[in-house]
């Protein structure tokens, strides 16, 4: 599954990919492939002809306060990371070629985005960075072992899918389990998931290590947060 970019060639808003409706999802294209692959292979023209790599979802924050948290936690360079619907594979760029770490793949269901980060990487000639096209919710068996699993909109996304939702988001655990090491972390970034909701969605096999601070808003005499950012460590 992939993650878009806030406006622009095809992309959605932030309050487009966060709809939701009572305790449920607004079903939407969003949580589709087709979607995925239209707007990637708009965007991956957009980079040969412009060189534009396209923005961050949730902002290029969202990357410097997970790779903080790693840092923090002194996580090695060395440590397999592996960031789950890639996008562009900006993400990727940033591990590597600014922070150091040497052993990072990323996977995307969609052919064109998994084109376009590879285009990207390429472009800023990184040689350590691993590409894949997957689809999470029925990986490989070589995808695992991982030391780190990002996700910044995915599970999102896969909330929004019009057909049986609620099984993909049980798969996506599943595979998640799969993937990740014992003791490995889990860091996702969700405009859609409170703290609890996420709790009993991540409640079999992991556990909340740590909730992460992201930026507050008011309106109307209500505040609240746009995104939550939480960790949490496979048992």
């Amino acid at each position: 599954f992939s993650r878009g970019r806030s406006g622009g060639l095809g992309f959605p808003s932030l309050s487009e990919c966060c709809g939701s409706e009572g305790d449920g999802f607004v079903p939407s294209a969003l949580g589709t492939r087709e979607h995925w692959d239209a707007v990637y292979k708009r965007e991956l023209q957009t980079f040969q002809e412009y060189g534009d790599t396209g923005e961050i979802w949730f902002g290029e924050e969202s990357m410097t306060r997970l790779i903080r948290w790693m840092q923090k936690h002194k996580i090695p360079l060395d440590a397999s990371v592996l960031d789950i619907g890639t996008g562009n594979g900006v993400f990727l760029v940033e591990l590597e070629a600014e922070f150091g770490f040497s052993d990072v793949t990323g996977i995307d269901y969609s052919p064109s985005a998994i084109q376009l980060s590879g285009s990207i990487i390429e472009k800023e000639g990184l040689s350590n960075i691993k590409l894949k096209v997957e689809n999470f919710l029925n990986p490989s068996t070589k995808l695992s072992g991982f030391h780190i699993c990002i996700d910044k909109g995915t599970f999102d996304s896969i909330s929004l899918n019009p057909d049986n939702a609620v099984e993909k988001r049980k798969q996506y655990v599943k595979s998640l389990s799969r993937v990740l090491k014992v003791k490995g972390f889990f860091l996702i970034t969700s405009c859609n998931w409170t703290k609890e909701e996420l709790l009993d969605e991540f409640s079999e096999g992991f556990e909340l290590f740590e909730e992460l601070p992201t930026p507050k808003f008011s309106f109307g005499g209500r505040s609240g947060k746009s995104v939550a950012v939480f960790v949490f460590q496979k048992t």
